[in-house]
């Protein structure tokens, strides 16, 4: 899950009570995406056997969703800027739910397909509104409690994605198999559309901005000709169009970078911000959050494939031995944001990717030993280091990353932030291709398919490693200790006394609007 802060003004409405509904949807809104993620991953050796899906189809399946999310992120920000965040959320939150109805009644991969791109682009509405809404509605000394329920909603979603993946495919409700995966989504997005509805308060961006559309379409092409060859690549025996694509997507994103900068210079309102990366520390987070997407996105997906295909196990097995690391991710980010990075700075990040890699390579070791006859309990200890490791990496990166970068282009960078940690994850979905399914022999009987996922799947955890590797030479470029956390700092990166004085101005324009609102419902900024 990712969110997208784009902050104008103070949070008004202090007072309201109204305001802890206003979070429970959004939070909401949240928690389906994030559940819609892992859900997805347990559920895909299903619907390869029942639907006879292809590999690629496969990979499209979890690597569609990830990459219209991605091309779609820093759209849908600047559309809730320019035509209102609530309306916005509220078209995000009810196509949504539309396209989960259609991956539920999917009648062939292809369609499954198709509607996994329609909901990625609808999350990619969505969810960049979250935290506007929750910046605007309250206060800084209630919003430490605020991200720690948001902290509390991740750890959940990590938990109970597989699981509930995992317990509806194996219950087979109703006949369907792995379709309630999708359907489940159905009640609580026609939920949240009424109540968001009701309680949201409509806000757009003080200055008026217009949508960059040719970038749009530049960031959409070069991720379309990048992701598309890798994932169909292998199917297809390699062929000669797949490199020219990927050579073309390079040309793309240098004419996107060109454009960006005249139409910065011209009106103002590109749709990437450019400037950003001369922040040093911004420009290397953006590096990690890509290059750990691309880790995450190779690992999860090998690692269900390995378990319920290679090792036969059944989808609830598969989820239950997932529960050590979700809880310790869990646990490891609650440690890292509350002690130890106020404490150590950048070197509990640098620490996450060293603690990570090790889990990696004890992973790795495991399955080499232990072969087919492998157990949940044997695989228990690496997992908990692995996620060990990541909970220390994902809770405070986004601060890092952004603590020297000046607070009227926040909501720019942490567009920026989400997308490439999205695009990062499609690529390393569609490289699963190359690391996992290269490995393995197409002809080999049945008796060589366990023993092929497995050599496989040591493969593939061996790129992961390198990934951590990495990632962790990445972070020296980071500041050593996030602004936010350095004793006596109390204003944010690059505010100045008039825009101090801007802020106060805006808190008293919020509470005024808020007090003549017929509905006196929380703001979405």
């Amino acid at each position: 899950m990712t969110f997208t802060q784009t902050p104008d003004t103070a949070p008004p409405g202090a007072g309201d009570r109204r305001r802890w509904f206003a979070l429970a949807i959004v939070m909401t809104a949240a928690f389906m995406d994030l559940v819609d993620v892992t859900i997805v991953n347990i559920a895909v050796p299903s619907i390869q056997r029942e639907e006879g899906a292809s590999f690629s189809q496969i990979q499209w399946i979890t690597a569609g969703y990830a990459l219209a999310f991605a091309a779609g992120l820093i759209t849908g920000g600047r559309l809730g800027d320019i035509h209102g965040r609530k309306r916005v959320f509220l078209v995000g939150i009810g196509g949504f739910t539309l396209a989960s109805a259609l991956c539920g009644l999917a009648v062939n991969p292809e369609m499954l397909v198709a509607s996994r791109v329609l909901q990625g682009a609808m999350a990619a509405l969505m969810v960049p509104q979250v935290l506007s809404i929750v910046h605007a509605t309250f206060p800084a000394h209630e919003r430490g409690k605020v991200f720690g329920l948001f902290g509390a909603i991740v750890g959940l979603g990590a938990v109970s994605g597989p699981l509930l993946g995992a317990l509806l495919t194996e219950g087979d409700l109703f006949g369907l198999g792995w379709r309630p995966i999708f359907l489940i989504n159905l009640p609580v997005g026609i939920a949240g559309l009424l109540l968001g509805h009701r309680f949201i308060t409509e806000s757009k961006a003080p200055r008026a901005l217009r949508l960059d559309l040719v970038g749009v379409a530049l960031v959409t092409a070069g991720l379309l000709m990048l992701v598309y060859p890798l994932t169909r690549g292998r199917e297809l025996g390699w062929p000669l169009w797949g490199y020219v694509s990927m050579g073309g997507a390079l040309a793309v994103f240098a004419a996107l970078v060109a454009y960006e900068r005249r139409k910065a210079a011209r009106d103002g309102s590109p749709l990437i911000e450019l400037s950003l990366f001369k922040v040093k520390s911004f420009a290397a987070g953006i590096a990690v959050q890509t290059v750990f997407g691309i880790g995450l996105g190779v690992f999860f997906l090998v690692w269900t494939l390995y378990m319920q295909v290679g090792l036969g196990w059944s989808a609830l097995r598969a989820g239950l031995t997932g529960v050590p690391f979700s809880l310790a991710v869990s646990t490891a980010a609650g440690m890292s944001v509350q002690k130890l990075v106020p404490r150590f700075g950048r070197k509990v990040l640098q620490a996450g990717a060293l603690v990570m890699a090790a889990g990696v390579l004890l992973y790795l070791w495991e399955a080499g030993r232990y072969g087919l006859s492998i157990t949940s309990w044997q695989m228990a200890a690496p997992l908990v280091v692995m996620g060990a490791g990541m909970g220390l990496i994902v809770a405070p990166l986004t601060d890092a990353v952004l603590s020297e970068v000046p607070r009227e282009h926040a909501g720019a960078a942490s567009g920026l932030i989400n997308t490439v940690q999205q695009m990062g994850n499609a690529l390393g979905l569609a490289l699963v291709s190359v690391v996992f399914f290269g490995v393995i022999d197409d002809h080999a009987g049945p008796a060589r398919i366990g023993p092929e996922y497995v050599d496989a799947f040591q493969h593939a955890l061996g790129w992961v490693a390198a990934v951590m590797g990495v990632i962790f030479l990445l972070m020296t470029a980071l500041p050593k200790r996030p602004a936010q956390h350095v004793e006596g700092a109390t204003e944010p990166v690059g505010e100045t006394a008039e825009e101090k004085a801007g802020d106060e101005a805006g808190v008293e324009a919020g509470e005024r609007e808020l007090v003549s609102a017929p509905s006196a419902g929380p703001s979405d900024r």
